[in-house]
């Protein structure tokens, strides 16, 4: 391996791998970064911005000021490439090794990733439009609508009523938008890695989305769990998520993609069909928990590489000759930044860490972004839409109600996401 420095916000992103020689890592200055520090002391370096968390390009600029790259250690990672980190990188002295910034909002772009598709999105998408806001038409029938650009469900609106639709059509009238089927069913997550020989999958875990408390979006995903998969999807099923994983990466890799992309799908339910929601053009945030998995199922005999180790063979050009390292438990749950839920206490954090969970705090502070998240080798569910005994007991711990009812409590189909 050659030498990687890896810059980011939040150190959890980088932590597919323990920090070495070969591996440096440099992010905002916490609690939790600290306490990663002091086991990887030489390799960890932390930035204590004075008044709030730096974003990635803004650390790039500060380290490179006090540290300048050298010819042997100038190969800079981030979580994710854009058109503001790119010129800073180059500006710092740094070759990033991500792809391109602008392949990635070509394939992510909820409008040209259509075109750029093209018959895999008549394949694998629910049926779809793209349409002038002020065009779009009222068919008594709830559906999707998506912006150009959004993240963890933003820029994602459930459109339940023709009065809704009127509003949006007023404000933006001119902007270009996806309509989509709405489609009702569980949904899935798998993280897949573009290589110079090979498209590698990794392993398909149940995605856990909209859930109260844990956010006040009905689309943003808050967990996934690898346990249930095989209880809700049959072989048939996996096979085609493999498939579409694989044809999307083979047209990825084609146009230049190497390392790491996610594809988010789910089982329409009422046609026994699954449809692609999206490509994330960038390293999953799955990416690092899945990796820890694969290492513990390592330590106990199991053969082959973890998805990170992958990610970054990948991305230096390397082929790749072994197995994604199989994964068929654990879970993790995120708790974000939401109306009722601003911070979690040192005391429920204790008591989580009681329950037998791994937890890993943030430092974020707006709306819908990470605020604490909980990891566990065991699933959190029974079954779609459904905690098991284990995540009914963190429902209680962060909502201190003890949880009655079998289902977790899911919003009303309506929307509540910023226009």
């Amino acid at each position: 391996m050659k030498p990687i420095t890896y810059i980011t916000r939040d150190i959890e992103r980088a932590l597919g791998m323990d920090p070495s020689a070969e591996y440096h890592i440099v992010a905002n200055k916490s609690p939790y970064s600290e306490s990663i520090k002091q086991k990887f002391t030489e390799f960890v370096t932390l930035i204590d911005a004075p008044a709030k968390p730096m974003g990635t390009g803004d650390l790039i600029n500060h380290f490179s000021q006090n540290k300048k790259p050298d010819a042997d250690h100038s190969s800079l990672l981030v979580f994710k490439n854009t058109a503001r980190i790119e010129p800073i990188a180059v500006t710092g002295g740094w070759h990033i090794i991500n792809p391109k910034a602008s392949l990635s909002e070509t394939i992510e772009n909820k409008i040209s990733q259509i075109e750029w598709l093209g018959d895999l999105g008549k394949k694998y998408l629910a049926k779809h439009n793209i349409v002038v806001a002020k065009n779009l038409a009222w068919t008594k029938s709830p559906f999707i609508l998506q912006w150009a650009h959004g993240h963890t469900g933003g820029g994602t609106v459930l459109i339940s009523s023709e009065e809704q639709l009127k509003i949006i059509k007023s404000k933006f009238p001119e902007r270009m938008t996806r309509r989509t089927e709405f489609v009702r069913g569980p949904s899935f997550t798998v993280n897949v890695v573009a290589a110079a020989n090979k498209i590698l999958i990794g392993n398909i875990s149940y995605q856990i989305t909209g859930t109260l408390p844990f956010t006040d979006n009905i689309f943003a995903t808050v967990g996934n769990d690898w346990g249930l998969t095989h209880s809700i999807l049959n072989e048939q099923e996996i096979e085609y998520i493999h498939e579409m994983a694989h044809n999307i990466g083979k047209k990825m890799n084609i146009a230049g993609w190497r390392g790491l992309f996610g594809i988010d799908v789910i089982r329409d339910d009422e046609h026994n069909v699954i449809n692609l929601i999206e490509i994330n053009a960038r390293q999953p945030a799955s990416t690092t928990f899945e990796s820890f998995l694969q290492r513990e199922n390592r330590s106990r005999g199991v053969k082959g590489i973890t998805t990170f180790e992958a990610h970054i063979k990948a991305l230096q050009g390397d082929n790749i000759n072994e197995d994604i390292i199989l994964v068929n438990d654990g879970a993790q749950i995120l708790q974000r930044i939401t109306r009722d839920v601003q911070m979690i206490s040192p005391e429920k954090i204790k008591e989580l860490q009681s329950a037998g969970h791994t937890t890993v705090p943030y430092i974020n502070m707006m709306p819908n972004e990470d605020l604490l998240r909980i990891q566990n080798q065991q699933g959190f569910m029974e079954t779609h839409g459904r905690f098991n005994a284990r995540g009914k007991k963190i429902l209680e711990i962060i909502t201190g109600v003890k949880a009655e009812v079998d289902e977790h409590t899911i919003p009303e189909l309506k929307n509540t996401l910023e226009v």
